[in-house]
């Protein structure tokens, strides 16, 4: 790792590290020591998820092999997850790296979507939606995962 010749956005202090600290409102649906999951207020899909690296690593260039392996396995489980909960007929996965690949804030981070009703994800202009909406898809997205949960406690009960 070192230099890249990858003309990073400008964005001045780093909204992502601001959300992780919780200096800034956010919606973080899973977080562990290497990846955090979040739900983006720019929804280009049903839903759009973010995946990124807890460490900043302005591209993919800057990451360890560690971190590879995590991030990779969080963008899986992201997909995962839009397909249990929203049965979409795709799932779209994209990263950017520079200002030429249209990364618009400089630390890693994949985009999982869910696509459209009329297919593919939304590149347009789209409507930020409020921090409460986004708590909204997280809780959503949780269910699935806690009805498991309890439907395995009452499992390991009955043995």
């Amino acid at each position: 790792m070192g230099e890249t010749s990858i003309d990073l956005p400008d964005d001045g202090a780093c909204a992502f590290c601001a959300y992780l600290r919780g200096d800034r409102p956010y919606t973080i649906l899973r977080r562990d020591e290497l990846t955090a999951t979040l739900v983006t207020r720019e929804q280009r899909g049903v839903p759009h998820l973010l995946v990124i690296p807890i460490a900043h690593r302005p591209t993919l260039l800057e990451l360890h092999d560690s971190e590879t392996l995590a991030l990779m396995t969080a963008v899986r489980d992201a997909a995962r997850l839009i397909d249990k909960t929203y049965e979409r007929p795709g799932i779209a996965v994209w990263q950017n790296n520079g200002k030429d690949a249209n990364q618009a804030i400089s630390h890693l981070h994949f985009h999982v979507a869910g696509t459209l009703d009329e297919g593919g994800t939304e590149w347009g202009k789209v409507k930020e939606i409020s921090v409460e909406e986004t708590d909204e898809i997280a809780e959503k997205l949780r269910a699935p995962k806690a009805e498991e949960d309890r439907a395995m406690r009452r499992s390991t009960r009955l043995l």
